[in-house]
This record gives structure tokens, C-alpha cells and sequence, in this order.
């Protein structure tokens, strides 16, 4: 990739070149319209001026100011020469690099820029008097390049402006793509440190009972172990299915069709005992709406499974407009800490519900311990 200032060299060349090119063919043609008997036809020494005016325009990004003054005086050496110089080509583009460099400047260079510019026009009808010809026979023509230096700041000035905002626009788009990857970030993290304690919760559970039974019941210590190492596999893959759905740019994703049955019967694998009512099919859901549901699932089985007595009934009703979960298991004698209705597993399920506009409710009554969760979406 070329160096932007290689571009901004190869690019002021050219529009040297362009500029010559017109100047030569103004001179040539002896002006615009009718050519005047009096003026001076293209010699040598018109074509070094005319390159002493439009080869400034090559470092007009270096040296602006500069540029346009040595581009200014070789126009008004032609015209002060009688050459028909009627578009001073050049030197306009010189005015909008020095409006450009110089209108959001401090306000003494800006003033002096400013002065520079609408000075090439009184410099000409000077130039034309100091050879005798009378500047109120072609006010017209100098109030039109008045007019257009004046309109050439101006324009400078708005594109420096607008080059500004879309600078600016760019910083925002970049601060907000910083602002979201790290949010991403944090996402990956959470929903990983969920996904990572919630197995952990099964093995911790499936290796205490090994562990209990290895002497009285080695058949059924063998499968707590056997659970082990498949709630260990599974969550390998949910970590990498997690993560590629996290970093997966579209916004509306279908849910996975087995993700809920799968959650489920690994629960059920891990010795809870499940009544569970579930759509058939599973409809598409946004993503956003897909992995609080499986979040929320997810939680309430393990505190099922750690807390409960053992059971649990599940209850996943879909709407055009909302996800309803509804899930109900034996209340413990006492909440352990932490995880009861204020506890921190309830407030991480109640925070992705209210993040989607939904509500969560967990509460104990008559002996039962029930979650209920609604999560609106499109």
C-alpha cells in the first residue's frame, strides 16, 4: 500500500499537469471567444510562465501558502504580458489548497490567507492599468474572478468542515467498535464462567457420588464417572459452539432445534429427574432471546439439582411475540446462600431478562420453589 504522502506527491503532479495543460490551451486559443488582435500569442516565454503558475499545484499540500504565491504572480505575469490568460486555471486551485490548509487556522494566518487570496484580483486590475488599460472597460471580468476566488474560500472552507465531520464520524464508528468489542469480550467471559461452573456443579455432584459409592456400589460409581467425562465433553463443545455464535456478526440467528432437549437430558444424565414440556419444534428465536433462555434453563436445573430434592418440571411456552419458561422444584427446608431469591445465580437470570425488556420471578411457597420467566422479542 502506497504511503499516503507518495499518494498526496503523485496526485498534486498530476493536477500540475492538468492545470498546464489548460493554461497552454487558453494561451493558445487565444482566450475564450473571439481571440483579441492585441494580445500576445503563445510563445516560449509564455510557456515558462504558464509552468511557473501551474507547477506550484505539485507541493500545494507541503506548502500551500507558498504554492499559491508563486502560482499567483506567474498569472499575473502573463496577463501583465498581454498573454489571454481569461481562466487563470492554476492559480484557482492554488486559492482552494490555501482555503483548505488555512480557513481553520488561528485567526492571524487565517486573516492573512484570506487576504492573499482576494489580493490576486486587484494585483490583476493593477497590472492591466500599469499597461495602460483601463480597468472600468473589464470591471465586468474582474468582478466575476472576484466573485469566483471569493466562492473558491468559501468552498475550501466547507470541505475542510466536512472533512472534519467525517473524521469525526469515523473516530465515533471506531470508538463504538472498540466499546463493542470489549463488551463482546466481557460477554464471551460471562457466558463462558457460566457454562464452566455449571458443569463443574454436575462433576462436583457426579464425583461426590462416586466417590460415595465406589465400595458398596461399583456399578453405579462407574456411571457417575461415566457422567463425569460426558458433562466434561459436553461442555468442550458448548464453549466452542458459545463462542463462534458470540463472534457470529448477524443479529437474528435461528435457535439450535436440540439445544433446550440437550441441556435437559444432560440434567436428566446427571441424576435429575425432569417433567419437561417443550415446543415441537423449537421456533427461531433472536439470539440474543435463544441464549437467555438457555442461560435461564440452565440455571434454574442446577439449582434444581444442588438444592432440590431431586425433581423438576419444566415449562417452555412460545408466542409470536415472547418466550415464556416456567420451572418448578421441590424447595430445600433452607435456601442455601447465595442462592435463593436474591442470590447471585436469581440476579444474573433476572439481569438478561431485564436486558431483554422481559421480567423474572423466583419465589418459594407451599413447599415448591418456582421460576418464571417471560423474554419478549419480534
Amino acid at each position: 500500500m502506497a504511503h499516503p504522502g507518495a499518494r498526496r506527491t503523485v496526485a498534486g503532479g498530476l493536477l500540475a499537469a492538468g492545470a498546464l495543460a489548460a493554461t497552454l490551451a487558453v494561451l493558445a486559443a487565444g482566450g475564450f471567444g473571439t481571440p483579441d488582435p492585441q494580445s500576445r500569442h503563445l510563445d516560449a516565454l509564455g510557456v515558462v510562465l504558464a509552468v511557473v503558475a501551474a507547477a506550484p499545484l505539485a507541493v500545494r499540500h507541503r506548502a500551500p501558502g507558498a504554492a499559491y504565491a508563486v502560482s499567483a504572480l506567474g498569472s499575473v505575469a502573463l496577463l501583465r504580458l498581454g498573454y489571454p490568460l481569461d481562466a487563470p486555471v492554476a492559480t484557482c486551485a492554488a486559492a482552494y489548497s490555501v482555503a483548505l490548509a488555512y480557513s481553520g487556522a488561528r485567526p492571524g494566518p487565517r486573516w492573512l490567507a484570506l487576504a492573499g487570496v482576494n489580493a490576486f484580483v486587484p494585483a490583476v486590475a493593477l497590472a492591466y492599468a500599469s499597461i495602460g488599460v483601463r480597468v472600468w472597460d473589464i470591471s465586468t471580468e474582474l468582478l466575476a474572478w472576484a466573485a469566483t476566488f471569493a466562492g473558491l474560500w468559501v468552498a475550501g472552507d466547507r470541505s475542510r468542515l466536512r472533512d472534519l465531520r467525517l473524521a469525526q464520524v469515523r473516530a465515533d464508528a471506531e470508538r463504538e467498535r472498540r466499546l463493542a468489542a470489549a463488551d463482546e469480550r466481557t460477554r464471551i467471559a460471562r457466558e463462558l464462567h457460566d457454562s464452566a461452573g455449571h458443569a463443574i456443579n454436575v462433576i462436583l455432584v457426579q464425583a461426590g457420588a462416586a466417590r460415595l459409592l465406589q465400595d458398596r456400589d461399583p456399578r453405579r460409581a462407574r456411571e457417575a464417572l461415566g457422567t463425569v467425562e460426558s458433562v466434561a465433553r459436553e461442555t468442550i463443545a458448548d464453549i466452542d459452539r458459545l463462542v463462534r455464535a458470540l463472534r457470529d456478526d448477524r443479529q437474528d440467528v435461528p435457535a439450535e432445534p436440540g439445544a433446550l432437549h440437550e441441556l435437559i437430558d444432560r440434567h436428566r444424565a446427571g441424576g435429575l429427574r425432569i417433567d419437561a414440556d417443550l415446543p415441537e419444534p423449537v421456533p427461531p428465536l433472536p439470539r440474543s432471546v435463544a441464549w437467555a433462555a438457555y442461560r435461564i434453563l440452565q440455571e434454574a436445573l442446577t439449582n434444581a439439582a444442588r438444592h432440590g430434592a431431586g425433581t423438576a418440571a419444566v415449562a417452555v411456552r412460545s408466542a409470536p411475540d415472547r418466550l415464556e419458561i416456567d420451572v418448578t422444584n421441590p424447595a430445600p427446608a433452607r435456601a442455601p446462600r447465595g442462592e435463593g431469591p436474591g442470590g447471585h445465580g436469581i440476579v444474573g437470570m433476572r439481569e438478561r431478562a431485564t436486558l431483554l425488556g422481559g421480567t423474572l420471578h423466583a419465589a418459594g411457597a407451599d413447599g415448591q420453589f418456582r421460576l418464571s420467566a417471560v423474554l419478549p422479542h419480534r
